[in-house]
């Protein structure tokens, strides 16, 4: 069906999807006294950025990672060119799996479910180093990786907490983190790649990134404990 055909693929779920949200979704009104300025006040809010930070730099493996996946696999594990769509299919089931528990782990352990990712992201960013010589090992792997989505829920939650009055700011704020973490991830990765440390060298990126992710949510729990007032605002609840 030629390259224009995933567009095109793309564009009609997307539609599905906005028929569905429109069947499925009570309309809500609203809140009272909603406006752009009472959104921005949100960034007043230490704990907003800092849940931004950990988004922006500790998701940002995945994305050095997965910018590489096809070359790395192709050239290091030996894969065939005919096999990257079924490990790019792995790394999306593995994003579905994790989309999955991370939302009920978020529902039951918030804060111990965004510093658990961290960790698994940081176990199986360093695993890939060594398991992409495989191409077994190498494709349940970026299948791993896939589930380190499972913190998007999570943060997601948390910014909807800290931001208080500001829920449409948060949301919004929470895919720009995640953006952010595309560039730094496949800048950073890229980087590694050019100076000659090899294809691999994606993972020990991505793991150092996770790393410092982690620094940061360590930082917000310390703030959190400091000033728990701004830790705890807790989402505005729209009656539909």
């Amino acid at each position: 069906f030629g390259w224009r055909a995933a567009f095109v693929l793309v564009g009609a779920i997307a539609l599905l999807a906005a028929g569905l949200i429109q069947r499925t979704l009570p309309v809500m009104p609203a809140p009272a006294g909603a406006s752009p300025l009472r959104e921005l006040g949100a960034l007043r809010n230490k704990q907003v950025w800092l849940t931004l930070g950990i988004g922006a730099i500790g998701f940002g493996g995945l994305f050095s990672v997965f910018s590489y996946v096809k070359p790395t696999m192709i050239e290091v594990a030996g894969l065939p060119l005919a096999g990257v769509p079924v490990v790019l299919a792995l790394f999306g089931l593995g994003m579905v799996v994790g989309n999955v528990l991370g939302s009920r782990l978020a529902d039951r352990a918030l804060m111990p479910t965004v510093g658990g990712m961290l960790v698994w992201s940081i176990v199986v960013l360093l695993a890939y180093v060594f398991t992409a010589q495989s191409v077994v090992l190498g494709s349940i792997n970026i299948f791993l990786i896939g589930t380190t989505v499972a913190i998007g829920p999570a943060l997601q939650l948390r910014l909807m907490d800290v931001a208080g009055e500001a829920q449409v700011l948060a949301a919004a704020l929470n895919h720009s983190a995640f953006n952010t973490a595309n560039a730094l991830g496949a800048w950073l990765g890229g980087l590694a790649i050019a100076a000659g440390l090899g294809w691999t060298a994606t993972g020990w990126v991505g793991a150092l990134l996770a790393l410092a992710g982690l620094g940061v949510f360590a930082w917000a729990l310390a703030d959190a404990r400091e000033h728990p007032a701004a830790a705890r605002k807790g989402p505005v609840r729209i009656t539909p």
